[in-house]
């Protein structure tokens, strides 16, 4: 089963707010990681149920699964529901982050 994936707003701007800070050292090194980041969420199109539960996945329902992009300290979760053929993305933050609060999900 294909899914279309939905970027939310709030995602939309988590992805914007990383970019600018790393375009402030590398601009070109920024674009290139944008773009891939953003090719690595649609390839949640096929089989989205692959990426385990977060550990947000208490604070609300439906279940909120957690994509990984980049390596150890840069890398960063994409939190995102699965709902009939859609895959929204809720919200991206670093990896080293804590839990996400509910807010933060839904704003």
């Amino acid at each position: 089963m294909k899914y279309v994936v939905i970027v939310a707003q709030k995602a939309k701007d988590d992805l914007r707010h990383y970019y600018a800070v790393a375009a402030e050292y590398a601009p070109h090194t920024a674009a290139r990681w944008l773009n891939r980041f953003e090719e690595a969420l649609q390839s949640l199109s096929e089989n989205p149920s692959r990426c385990g539960l977060a550990p947000e996945n208490d604070l609300v329902d439906p279940p909120i699964y957690q994509f990984f992009y980049g390596k150890r300290s840069r890398r960063y979760r994409a939190l995102f529901t699965i709902e009939d053929d859609r895959v929204l993305i809720l919200h991206i933050r670093r990896g080293t982050m804590d839990k996400a609060a509910e807010s933060e999900l839904f704003g």
